[in-house]
């Protein structure tokens, strides 16, 4: 299909709500059609009002705000699709990526869809896809989580249940929450190799990148991490899947909590019935699950006994 070259695709003369992707960092990734939609918005409705007022302060737009965070967007939602079908443009942005992407908007779109008002989409930025793309993991298959639950156990039995996605897991995190999420991702996928992104498209972007219990070691020695965060997780391996299809049909359940040495004792096990010498399987498999020969082996002389 050939591309419609023109600012003003999808929008006529009436109404029009216009969801518009912003930058996540670098202000020269926003696009000529959102910059122009905006300029011929009507008023702009955004997840932070002094957010959104710099940017368009950095376009030379000025512009009514109305402020639509989550507390808000559902009780003015309403309103707002009212003055599109009147046939206002109604602009609107969340503080950062794509709106209604772990971020306010789909409350809004969806009574837009309901009531018959015009909706659009002017694509731009999005942190899960840039980090997803940046980690090298592999792409073809990907489950977006957003935030994990604030608790442990919580956390921990969300992991659990996302453990037979057959492809990359994406988190949102803050800086003050990242070493905790590290952590459940360690004890969950200990052999799954995990990459933290931070800072992205800004000047300080950084990809820290290693096996998940080793990336955990990395960020506690590392200290407060500053930024926003995302993380990728990679897709199970087949041996993986296996294990879990296996569980599953011992009537095991996804949700329930494990052992997070379960797949490294099974690895033992199969080892030292096939013959294996506790020192050659803590060579082996001390590097698959990131964990120090010694315990490895400890390890194995326990199950051997």
């Amino acid at each position: 299909m050939e591309a419609e070259n023109t600012l003003n695709a999808g929008g006529g003369a009436g109404g029009m709500l216009s969801l518009v992707g912003t930058p996540i960092g670098n202000l020269g990734d926003l696009s000529a059609r959102a910059a122009e939609t905006f300029r011929r918005a009507d008023a702009v409705c955004c997840e932070d009002t002094r957010v959104t007022g710099k940017l368009l302060a950095y376009l030379g737009i000025s512009k009514p705000l109305v402020r639509c965070d989550d507390n808000v967007i559902e009780r003015r939602a309403p309103e707002l699709v009212g003055r599109v079908l009147a046939g206002e443009r109604i602009a609107f942005a969340s503080d950062a990526g794509m709106p209604s992407v772990s971020d306010p908007g789909q409350v809004l779109v969806e009574l837009a869809r309901c009531e018959g008002a015009p909706v659009e989409v002017i694509p731009g930025p999005s942190a899960c896809v840039t980090a997803l793309v940046l980690s090298g993991m592999p792409s073809d298959q990907f489950f977006f989580e957003g935030f994990l639950p604030r608790k442990h156990g919580e956390r921990v039995r969300r992991l659990q249940r996302l453990a037979p996605v057959p492809g990359a897991l994406i988190f949102y995190e803050s800086p003050h929450r990242v070493e905790a999420s590290l952590k459940a991702i360690a004890e969950v996928f200990p052999q799954r190799t995990v990459a933290l992104c931070r800072e992205l498209t800004k000047l300080h972007e950084e990809v820290l990148r290693a096996p998940a219990p080793e990336l955990h070691e990395q960020v506690l020695e590392r200290g407060e991490l500053k930024g926003e965060m995302v993380i990728v997780v990679a897709p199970p391996s087949e041996d993986e899947l296996d294990r879990l299809e296996a569980a599953l049909a011992a009537g095991a359940s996804i949700g329930a909590p494990v052992d997070p040495d379960e797949l490294l004792r099974s690895d033992i096990a199969e080892g030292l019935s096939a013959g294996d010498s506790a020192n050659a399987l803590a060579k082996r498999l001390a590097q698959k699950y990131s964990r120090k020969k010694r315990d490895v082996y400890n390890l194995a002389l326990e199950l051997q006994g």
